[in-house]
C-alpha cells in the first residue's frame, strides 16, 4: 500500500496525468527518494483520494498518472472550532488536532487576553494541508480570517449553537450538553491562556445561542481543552458514534 500522501489543488480523476509543483516534486524525488513506478496517494478536496504512479521523474519534474480511486470524497461533520491564537507551537497543536478530529471550519478569535494577535493565514493553511495529508482526510477545513470576539458574536448564525468552554466549572457537564444537542449545527469556543476577561463572560451570557459547558474539576490548558472538547463531541455527536 502506498504510504506517501499529497494534496493536489487541481481536480482529479482516474487516468489523469498530473505534474506536481516543484516543492512536491523535490519532496518525492530528492527527500523520499521515489522514482518511476512508485505509487502514492493524491487528494483534491473535491473528488476524493486517488492512487497515483510516478511515470516521469527528472531533477525538477515529477509526473504521475492516477490509477484508481482509493477514497470517495466526503465532508467532515459540521463542527466549527473557535480558539484564541496561542504561542506558535501551541497554535500548531490546535490546528493539527482540529484537522485530525474532523473540524469543518477553524475560526481564530481575538480576545482581551489573546497571547498572539499575529495570525498568518498562509501558515495556517499550510498546516491544515500537512495535517490532512497525514491523517488521510479527504476534505480540508475552511480557515476564517481572525475576528475580535464581539464582532464574531454580533454576526453569528443564530441556528448554530456555540458551546463555551467555561473554566469557572459552572457550565453543564460536557457529555450532558452535547447529548442534548446532537443533530444540531455546533461550534466550540475555547478561550486564551488566562481565560476570558470578566466583560467577555458577561457579553457571552447575553446570547441565547451560547451554551456554557464544563470539562470537569481541573483547569485545562487551552490547547488541551480544544482537543478534549472536540473528542467528546465526535464521540457523542460526530462520526465516531457510528
Amino acid at each position: 500500500m502506498p504510504k506517501i500522501r499529497l494534496f493536489c489543488p487541481e481536480p482529479l480523476q482516474i487516468d489523469q496525468t498530473v505534474e506536481l509543483a516543484e516543492k512536491n516534486a523535490h519532496y518525492l524525488l530528492n527527500v523520499m527518494k521515489l522514482s518511476c513506478g512508485d505509487k502514492l496517494w493524491l487528494f483534491d478536496n473535491q473528488n476524493g483520494e486517488f492512487e497515483a504512479e510516478i511515470v516521469e521523474a527528472t531533477k525538477k519534474k515529477c509526473r504521475l498518472k492516477l490509477i484508481t480511486q482509493s477514497q470517495e470524497f466526503f465532508q467532515s461533520p459540521d463542527l466549527w472550532l473557535l480558539f484564541a491564537p496561542l504561542k506558535k507551537d501551541k497554535t500548531d497543536f490546535v490546528i493539527e488536532k482540529a484537522c485530525e478530529l474532523g473540524v469543518r471550519k477553524i475560526c481564530p478569535t481575538l480576545t482581551a487576553r489573546t497571547n498572539s494577535e499575529k495570525v498568518r493565514l498562509e501558515r495556517l493553511t499550510a498546516q491544515t494541508i500537512e495535517a490532512c495529508e497525514q491523517c488521510r482526510r479527504v476534505d480540508l477545513p475552511e480557515i476564517q480570517s481572525p475576528l475580535p470576539l464581539p464582532k464574531l458574536l454580533q454576526n453569528w448564525p443564530k441556528e448554530r449553537i456555540l458551546f463555551l468552554m467555561d473554566e469557572s466549572g459552572k457550565g453543564t457537564p460536557i457529555a450532558q450538553a452535547f447529548a442534548a444537542c446532537c443533530g444540531k449545527k455546533a461550534a466550540i469556543l475555547v478561550g486564551p491562556e488566562g481565560g476570558f476577561a470578566p466583560q467577555e463572560f458577561e457579553l457571552l451570557q447575553k446570547y441565547d445561542f451560547v451554551k456554557s459547558i464544563s470539562l470537569g474539576p481541573r483547569i485545562l490548558r487551552a490547547e488541551t481543552a480544544a482537543a478534549a472538547a472536540l473528542s467528546c463531541w465526535q464521540a457523542l455527536c460526530g462520526d465516531w458514534k457510528d
